[in-house]
């Protein structure tokens, strides 16, 4: 990715393309905008703070000593380390790898453009907040309202994150490949997030 082969020149060249393409520049802006921190995070910041809130009540009200509900706080703050993780892994692959940025951002304030971390932090922030909302609802609010919402939000988050890269690489911020890294990335903190709730959860039930 960093040097001078067949997939960067193919990579370049796709990413010229869509950027010349039929896209409007203000409806590509309002999609990279969405992957800023100031953006993603208060959205998640938002469903960690209800999903604490409604784990906690319903802790409350069952009075169970010990199981996945008594563990309300756990993916929330899973969700948060989640987070927390993305720009402390872009930041030194940026450096690492010091990847140049398209024609417009030339002159930029650095090198790094692979991953992208507008794109890692959509990534993660959407999917942590959709995975929230189904996944961790099950064990303690009814599998069957949650089974039945989570296509829609899955698929409402893997649009949101298209409609995000696009924007990124039409607008000229990113290479579609530094999206495609930036994605792979939010991938393994996503599958991290879902091995810690489900192993903490699987525990609980075997100790009950």
């Amino acid at each position: 990715m960093a040097g001078h082969g067949p997939l960067r020149a193919l990579d370049e060249r796709l990413g010229r393309a869509v950027a010349a393409g039929a896209l409007p520049p203000s409806a590509a802006e309002f999609f990279a905008d969405l992957g800023n921190a100031t953006v993603a995070l208060p959205v998640l910041l938002t469903v960690m703070v209800w999903s604490a809130w409604r784990g906690w009540r319903r802790t409350r009200r069952t009075a169970m000593p010990e199981g996945p509900v008594a563990r309300w706080w756990l993916p929330p703050l899973a969700a948060a380390l989640a987070a927390a993780a993305v720009p402390a892994l872009i930041a030194p692959l940026k450096l690492w790898l010091a990847r140049p940025g398209p024609p417009a951002m030339a002159g930029a304030a650095h090198d790094g453009f692979y991953p992208s971390g507008h794109g890692a932090t959509a990534a993660v922030a959407y999917g942590v907040a959709a995975l929230l909302l189904t996944r961790h609802q099950r064990w303690w609010a009814g599998g069957r309202a949650a089974r039945t919402r989570a296509p829609a939000l899955a698929a409402g988050a893997a649009l949101l994150n298209l409609g995000v890269g696009v924007g990124l690489v039409r607008r000229g911020y990113h290479w579609p490949l530094d999206v495609l890294g930036s994605w792979c990335l939010a991938g393994v903190l996503l599958a991290a997030w879902c091995a810690v709730c489900d192993r903490w959860g699987r525990a609980a039930d075997d100790g009950r």
